[in-house]
């Protein structure tokens, strides 16, 4: 199992991690290769979480050209560029980095809402597609409007919803919700807006009340916050941080007496990086994943065994099982799976991002097909359409006992019937202000 970091102070979530390190590989080895399929890196080292994501996601690319030769043949390469999580800075990692390999980028996985906002319309002109793993544009899930933006698994307003289904079984039921105080503690950046609105609209179905409050990032400085938030005698707070962000507010909650049981993470504020800089502060928050936690899965195994054994991996070996992390690998999954399926389409070749795009919309990773790829339980099942850049749409909620995360419910399915008229009210509204006539799903299924 993923073993605790030996991490103190407050300032740790800043901290440059080793396992991405200057010194780290940065680009594959292409000696002899002739037939490759690139992927960009678009990193942020600034913060723990990207560096162990993207180190993560390396590892698995790494892991099948070890274990498999690439994929039918073409071998994975890729190169990172740090973006230090700003949207100027990550513009200008796309354009370095989207002509590279054989027929330019496969995708840009991009776990960062502002800079996914930003590159939308020219990822489309471009024809290659923006993975925003469980972030970026909720909207985006509607594929006739958004072809090539794919933000899979679950996107944040889903996610939102999964929160307060969680916290009304907490209260007995749905009815109990009405006359409750919710406090949103949101990320001044377009990932903490994101869900302002789907949860306003939750507030006036339930019949709760919420108040939002937004802390500028690297948001260290809460401690006024926290005692606004003690008198509005809020009985639960949705906390929608990141990095630094996440460990102060424990901190600070525990300091102004809130009940740490009642603070909801989302799912960038439910790592091993978020609570263990923060020591006793941490115990019995609860947060949101879609992703499983720990390192007994059997692709892990092949990586210890392909990557860490030979000490070519790109994370610092503690870091393996955390939950970001795991989450790395979900990527390169969902990465790896969408060139398989696009190569059955277009033949067991290095693919344009066009082709690859195509295979991402027809992701159907099985029950059957995570337990062959060694990721079972891992995720849930994921299968995406036209209509549907989403896929899975499950949620998970694991509690933190002081030294591990501890899973407390089963996957939750969301409401479709709430968050489906919202994403299709959406993205009218954003294709008659851009002049886009969506495509037919029914003739793209």
């Amino acid at each position: 199992m993923f073993k605790p970091l030996l991490v103190s102070g407050l300032l740790a979530s800043l901290l440059v991690n080793p396992s991405f390190a200057a010194d780290a590989p940065k680009i594959a080895e292409k000696d002899s290769v002739k037939a490759e399929q690139f992927f960009p890196i678009m990193t942020y080292r600034s913060y723990t979480a990207g560096a162990t994501m993207f180190g993560a996601f390396t590892d698995y690319l790494a892991m099948i050209n070890a274990r498999d030769g690439g994929i039918n043949g073409v071998r994975l390469t890729w190169e990172d560029c740090d973006s230090e999580y700003k949207t100027d800075k990550g513009i200008e990692c796309y354009e370095k980095l989207k002509k590279q390999g054989t027929h330019g980028a496969s995708a840009f996985a991009l776990l960062q809402t502002s800079l996914a906002y930003a590159l939308i319309e020219r990822s489309t002109e471009d024809k290659i597609p923006l993975i925003t793993l469980g972030s970026g544009r909720s909207d985006a899930t509607d594929g006739s409007v958004f072809p090539y933006v794919f933000p899979l698994v679950a996107n944040y307003w889903r996610q939102n919803v999964a929160k307060i289904q969680f916290i009304a079984e907490r209260e007995g039921g749905l009815e109990k919700l009405k006359g409750k105080k919710i406090v949103n503690l949101y990320h001044n950046s377009a990932y903490g807006k994101e869900t302002l609105a789907v949860l306003d609209a939750q507030a006036e179905k339930y019949g709760f009340s919420v108040e939002h409050f937004s802390i500028n990032p690297p948001g260290i400085e809460q401690q006024g916050i926290w005692l606004q938030i003690r008198r509005t005698k809020a009985d639960w707070v949705i906390l929608r941080g990141f990095g630094a962000m996440n460990s102060t507010a424990l901190k600070e909650a525990k300091r102004a007496g809130f009940p740490i049981d009642h603070i909801i993470g989302s799912a960038w504020s439910s790592s091993e990086e978020d609570t263990q800089p923060v020591g006793d502060a941490a115990k019995g928050f609860i947060a949101a994943s879609f992703n499983g936690g720990g390192d007994d899965f059997r692709v892990i195994t092949d990586i210890k065994q392909r990557i860490y054994a030979d000490k070519k991996g790109h994370v610092d070996e503690k870091y393996i099982g955390s939950i970001y992390y795991n989450r790395g690998i979900v990527l390169g999954i969902l990465s790896s799976e969408a060139v398989r399926v696009a190569q059955e389409k277009f033949g067991k070749q290095p693919l344009t991002g066009e082709q690859v795009r195509w295979g991402y919309e027809h992701l159907d990773l099985t029950e059957a097909r995570l337990k062959e790829l060694g990721a079972e339980g891992l995720i849930t099942a994921i299968k995406t359409s036209c209509a549907n850049h989403e896929g899975g749409g499950k949620m998970q909620f694991h509690q933190w006992d002081g030294e591990k995360w501890k899973v407390i419910s089963g996957w939750i399915a969301t409401d479709d019937s709430f968050v489906k008229p919202l994403i299709q009210a959406s993205v009218a509204q954003y294709a008659k202000e851009h002049h886009i006539i969506p495509r037919d799903c029914n003739l793209n299924p």
